[in-house]
């Protein structure tokens, strides 16, 4: 298929459209994902394109929509979630919710997590759509909910209860297709793992009192030690292949003494020192690579007393826990429990298994050639994501899932710390980028 576009045109298009899902503050929680539905409904309704619009529970919408291809081969998925996480207003540059485009970047709340990847998948419908493309297989968006706050709303609720619209053969998703610069060489790490997640909850209890008569027993000082001995200690080292391969094919690459240092993580006894002594330089990459080397947890929400003048018979925390590829959550509390010892309870509020694809499959090929004809010099490599994405859901109904939303970013750019950050930004050229690259990369795959 050699149909020829105008890119210029294509790239305003799609930027707007990008701008407008920017501008829907589809902040989860509550979510309120209907409106940005609705508005891609009306794009698909446009272009005649088959589309529908499916609830959990109200204002909780996601949309899916169908290029039909021959048959031949098994469906692609292209997923993106339409909600996105919370903001900080006082502490971005510009409106997180307001589609600025200023120095060269395009600015606000889920401008790489991840409707940069929705805007560019829509798109890529509507260009096949538009060319008549001869497809050997059906072509399929889902712009789903609830994906930041565990995804039962959301893709768990459509593989439960309407299968029949994301079965497929493959999903493209997110975390995956960035640029990552590393010494000399540009890296584009393609997701093939993630880990899972055990959500669960800590409490500390003790004999309540009067606040003028301090308590060493008392619940919020309990928890009080065992959050500090959760937040200074690290949970067993554990390899897995693809995190192995990572780290060598950067170590590759990298020069003196990164080439040389980057293997030695990989050995239990001297990760721990190695990691700090990297994260003096480079606090953001020991961060990233330290969580890739085993299961973690971090304290996020604290609950306690009622009165300043009271010490509460209970206190509790929330635990945001993540576990590698294999690992069970009964290992994982086993873990939690040998740092914090036995003098609070553990309760686990939601859970899933951690994820592997294999990296051997057509897809993987192709999305490797596509890289090679728009950046030579670019090296994909696999990765595994220290969170997780929807691909979890999707593979419970047999598909192969990558993470792959394909952007290129310059070295000044660090997208792990945009992540969930503040002044989440995305370049203008970098989005056109890989508007282009998603779009050949899917038309290319399913001729």
């Amino acid at each position: 298929m050699t149909e020829a576009l105008d890119w210029t045109k294509v790239t305003d298009e799609a930027v707007g459209l990008f701008k407008e899902l920017l501008r829907l503050e589809t902040v989860n929680p509550p979510g309120n994902e209907r409106p940005a539905a609705e508005r891609l409904a009306r794009l698909f309704a446009a272009e005649g394109i088959d589309h529908e619009i499916v609830e959990s529970e109200p204002f909780r919408a996601s949309v899916v929509a169908r290029v039909r291809g021959s048959g031949k081969a098994g469906p692609l998925l292209l997923n993106g979630h339409l909600d996105v996480v919370p903001v900080d207003r006082a502490a971005w540059t510009h409106d997180p919710f307001g589609g600025v485009e200023a120095d060269g970047c395009i600015w606000g709340r889920g401008a790489i997590d991840m409707k940069n990847m929705v805007a560019m998948s829509a798109m890529t419908l509507v260009l096949l759509r538009r060319a008549g493309a001869r497809l050997s297989r059906d072509v399929i968006f889902a712009g789903v909910a609830d994906e930041e706050a565990g995804s039962t709303k959301g893709s768990v609720w459509l593989v439960e209860n309407r299968p029949d619209l994301v079965r497929a053969e493959y999903v493209l998703n997110e975390v995956g297709g960035h640029t990552l610069h590393f010494g000399a060489r540009r890296y584009y790490p393609i997701q093939v793992a993630e880990k899972g997640i055990c959500w669960f909850r800590m409490t500390a209890r003790g004999e309540p009192g009067h606040g003028s008569m301090p308590r060493r027993d008392g619940a919020v000082v309990k928890l009080a030690a065992a959050i500090e001995r959760l937040g200074t200690a690290r949970l067993p080292h554990h390899v897995t292949p693809v995190v192995e391969g990572f780290l060598r094919a950067l170590a590759s690459g990298a020069p003196f003494p990164q080439d040389k240092i980057l293997p030695l993580v990989l050995e239990p006894r001297l990760a721990g020192k190695l990691l700090d002594l990297l994260g003096r330089k480079n606090p953001d990459q020991a961060r990233g690579i330290d969580a890739m080397l085993r299961n973690t947890a971090s304290p996020t929400v604290l609950a306690g007393g009622q009165k300043v003048n009271v010490i509460p018979s209970a206190a509790s925390v929330q635990v945001d826990g993540r576990l590698l590829p294999g690992h069970s959550v009964a290992q994982f509390l086993a873990e939690v429990r040998g740092v914090v010892g036995d003098e609070v309870e553990l309760d686990v509020m939601l859970d899933h298994a951690g994820t592997t694809f294999p990296s051997d499959t057509p897809l993987y090929s192709a999305i490797r050639g596509a890289l090679a004809r728009h950046d030579p010099e670019g090296v994909p490599v696999p990765y595994m994501i220290p969170g997780f994405t929807d691909s979890f859901a999707y593979a419970r109904l047999g598909a192969i899932c990558y993470g792959f939303s394909p952007v290129r970013l310059g070295p000044e750019l660090n997208f792990t710390k945009m992540y969930h950050g503040h002044d989440e930004r995305i370049p203008r050229d970098g989005f056109a980028w890989g508007q282009r690259v998603l779009y050949e990369l899917v038309r290319d795959f399913c001729a």
